[in-house]
């Protein structure tokens, strides 16, 4: 299984994050990361698995670095059918009613290119005594093994 570790930031966090979740898999799974920024959605492949982690900024809006992106594929509506992704969003309750748009808007994106949604959409909460890295390590590998059973 290859993953493709996906970041969409304004601050670096979910830049962090992927870092810290190749490095805690990479002896079970071979890992890439990239800026969302460096993707174009219309080459994305069908022999890996998108990881896309997107922070929530401001009002709700997604990062700086994921709205090149989804403005494409909210503009062209591709036929991602061939796509397998999950999501992993960072948000704060302390925003309540914007908590974690940022990554339900591009999840619900994604699902309307018809790419394939592997999993549940996970989500941290800066307000939470957590770290993000362990919350979405145990997010990921359950995934990773949903599918190796599968």
């Amino acid at each position: 299984m290859h993953l493709h570790l996906l970041h969409g930031t304004e601050s670096g966090t979910a830049e962090f994050l992927c870092d810290d979740l190749k490095s805690v898999l990479s002896g079970d799974v071979e890992c890439s990361i990239a800026s969302l920024d460096d993707i174009d959605p219309l080459n994305m492949a069908d022999d890996r698995h998108y990881v896309i982690v997107v922070s929530t900024f401001g009002s709700g809006e997604l990062p700086f670095t994921a709205q090149a992106f989804f403005a494409k594929i909210k503009a062209e509506t591709p036929d991602l059918s061939h796509v397998r992704f999950s999501i992993f969003g960072l948000g704060d309750t302390t925003f309540d009613t914007t908590y974690n748009y940022g990554s339900e808007q591009m999840m619900n994106q994604m699902l309307a290119c018809k790419a394939r949604m592997i999993g549940e959409r996970g989500m941290f909460d800066a307000a939470s005594n957590e770290m993000p890295e362990d919350v979405a390590e145990v997010w990921l590998r359950q995934i990773i093994s949903a599918q190796t059973v599968a």
